[in-house]
């Protein structure tokens, strides 16, 4: 089992890719075919998000969530070549320390 941040961020690019493939698609006017390994993708991100061995499908998507955000971040600057900016990269910051405090805060039995 890969550890859950691994897990999370492997998830956020199956989400990612899935979701621009339908922005290409529909925003960007490329072929319907893009569609076919966005829903694939989208698919793969569904399941990688259920291995996560969190004890509650909620804590797991929430947590989940600063991951994701991060990784589009990191879409942003290394797919679509736009440079995130002050305000993200702190935006991006705030996100993992509270998905953190979710995945490792103490929880009481």
């Amino acid at each position: 089992m890969l550890p859950t941040p691994l897990l999370y961020l492997f998830a956020a690019l199956a989400e990612i890719g899935g979701c621009f493939a339908f922005w290409a698609w529909w925003r960007l006017d490329r072929s319907i075919l893009w569609l076919v390994p966005g829903v694939v993708s989208l698919a793969l991100f569904a399941w990688l998000l259920s291995l996560s061995s969190a004890e509650f499908a909620g804590r797991a998507y929430a947590a989940y969530g600063g991951i994701y955000i991060a990784t589009s971040l990191a879409w942003l600057w290394a797919v679509e070549h736009r440079s995130p900016d002050q305000w993200d990269l702190i935006g991006g910051a705030v996100c993992l320390v509270g998905a953190g405090i979710i995945l490792y805060g103490p929880r009481a039995v």
